[in-house]
């Protein structure tokens, strides 16, 4: 048996004092502790542990009881940052359900592949993409349907006035024919103040799909145990933790939940007892800083595009920040300006921390009390970080290698596709990140260059060979290349050069080609129009040679 396959299977007694054996564990624990602490909040509505834990027992009953779904089965989740999130996660989990975590700006095609490769048979999805779901419905092997709405878990006044607001006003909610599609509100009501019968999960057991290309290619379901993901939670909270007491009071959670980032953090918030503050639209900044000036916060977790669009924003910069003891920077690499400004702004440092959707994703943070800027720290405790030469050799300090990984939050491997995992393992188990990194004085890592193709937009991956495959489809393209430029806004946005057999095809009949095919940060941003595409001797497109001629955006 691969050596791989160990990945994942146990948690660290020595970070598992309370001898959690599965996430359901996890919640009954801190839902005892913690049970009237705030621990989600969003637009208005807070959640407390006690009601966590109601709720979700009662979405656990309804799918036991109603819906002949077995633990494995798996449920998808296309919800942005509501309390209803957390609710259905837990629920879910506490039926003995594996989670698919799906990004809510997800295309019909995008959504149609994730149900279809995963085997979805339920999906939890906010109205507002209810539409979306009707395009694809037929194609996909989803039995059950849940819909909600913004405001159903606020009081009998303002559910209505909310979901009324988004519906008309905003104009969100565009109408859908799902027949037989379960009311969210209605099932959790149903079943409030009962206990669902309890699945006995074991550490190994499959708890999240969670979406990713790896370094290339189209996207695969990542393999995320109950062990991996309580590892990497227990994990956070061993180094977290050297701040004190009280950093987790109330922590702004801008980013999608369904980002495994965010994902695994709200986790270490709640394993501390804290506060999740939830923001459904970070991008709405005016909204954004609004909800702030309600709140004393003392930990913010972002990444580079966020930081330097609220320090931009002179209301952000007026804020009373005194009570802000961490900030947290995960998705994609955070430039020395962008620190540096934060700090300037708020008096707090930026701790860089670094991860995959492979690893649950953190595999290494900066000490909060010995931040080294220009680094993502040291390895979390438990992680094995090897920097492989050339010859697969071990490097030292100041030779730059490849990044390997093992430890206990390295996934099980990939979804249905035993040759992709075979290719992100060495044969003594590490996982290859495809990313360059170096060792540091002291025992800190530096990334060097990343995995060659990979494009990194505002922290999420886009695949070139998915963008140039939508592109190539259209009657006008012969060929096309997709690189990451740079841009001082998203880290990186996506250009794509093409080769045309209508010179009457302009840029922005392609936009609107693929704004149609792709979610909105897979557009090209810049889009080049050329004879032919450099290649290989052998016919490859030389992607090297195109970013050379264009490292930046206009």
């Amino acid at each position: 048996m691969e050596s791989y396959r160990s990945n994942g299977r146990e948690i660290p007694a020595d970070l598992n004092p309370r001898g959690y054996r599965n996430i359901p564990d996890f919640l009954d624990d801190v839902a005892r502790r913690y049970a009237e602490r705030p621990a989600f909040t969003s637009f208005g509505r807070t959640l407390s542990y006690a009601e966590l834990e109601r709720l979700s027992a009662a979405f656990a009953c309804y799918l036991q009881r109603e819906t002949g779904l077995q633990p494995g089965d798996r449920l998808a989740i296309q919800l942005p940052n509501l309390i209803q999130y957390p609710v259905v996660l837990f629920g879910a989990l506490r039926a003995g359900l594996v989670i698919v975590n799906t990004n809510p700006l997800y295309t019909p095609a995008e959504m149609a592949h994730q149900f279809r490769d995963s085997g979805a048979k339920a999906l939890v999805v906010h109205k507002s993409m209810a539409h979306k779901v009707e395009q694809i419905l037929d194609d996909t092997e989803l039995e059950h349907l849940f819909v909600t709405q913004v405001g159903d878990l606020h009081g009998f006044a303002k559910r209505h006035l909310i979901n009324a607001a988004v519906k008309y006003l905003r104009q969100r909610e565009p109408s859908y024919h799902l027949p037989g599609a379960i009311d969210l509100r209605g099932a959790l009501l149903k079943y409030v103040g009962e206990q669902p019968l309890r699945v006995e999960c074991d550490p190994a057991d499959l708890a999240a799909l969670q979406y990713t290309g790896g370094t290339t290619g189209i996207s695969k379901g990542a393999m995320l145990t109950h062990a991996n993901l309580l590892s990497n939670m227990l994990q956070g909270v061993a180094v977290i933790k050297q701040i004190g007491a009280g950093w987790a009071d109330t922590v702004v959670s801008p980013l999608p939940l369904y980002h495994i980032y965010a994902f695994t953090i709200c986790q270490v918030v709640l394993g501390c007892g804290g506060h999740n503050l939830l923001i459904a639209d970070p991008r709405d900044l005016s909204g954004f800083i609004k909800e702030l000036r309600n709140w004393q916060i003392t930990a913010f977790i972002g990444l580079n595009t966020l930081f330097v669009a609220l320090c931009n924003d002179e209301r952000f910069r007026a804020l009373d920040f005194s009570t802000l003891r961490l900030t947290l920077s995960g998705g994609m690499a955070l430039t020395r300006a962008a620190g540096e400004r934060w700090q300037q702004v708020t008096g707090c440092a930026v701790v860089e921390a670094y991860g995959l959707t492979e690893t649950s994703p953190a595999v290494a943070i900066n000490p909060p009390l010995d931040v080294h800027p220009g680094t993502i720290g040291k390895p979390l405790p438990h992680t094995d970080v090897a920097i492989l030469g050339s010859r697969s050799e071990r490097l030292g300090e100041g030779c730059p290698g490849d990044l390997c990984i093992k430890g206990p939050q390295v996934m099980a491997g990939y979804w249905h596709n035993e040759q992709a995992t075979r290719a992100t393992f060495t044969e003594d188990g590490y996982l290859v990140t495809g990313d360059i990194a170096v060792w540091e004085e002291g025992g800190y890592l530096r990334i060097v260059d990343r995995a060659k193709d990979l494009i990194i937009v505002s922290g999420f991956n886009v695949y070139p060979n998915e963008v140039e495959d939508v592109a190539t489809a259209h009657p006008g393209i012969v060929e096309c290349a997709a690189i990451g430029i740079a841009d001082p806004v998203c880290g990186e946005v996506v250009k794509l050069v093409v080769v045309r057999s209508d010179d009457n095809l302009d840029e922005e009949a392609i936009r609107d080609w693929c704004r149609e095919r792709l979610t909105r940060y897979k557009v090209p941003k810049v889009i080049e129009f050329v004879d032919q595409l450099p290649k290989s001797n052998v016919g490859k497109v030389l992607r090297r040679a195109l970013k050379a001629g264009g490292q930046h955006a206009a």
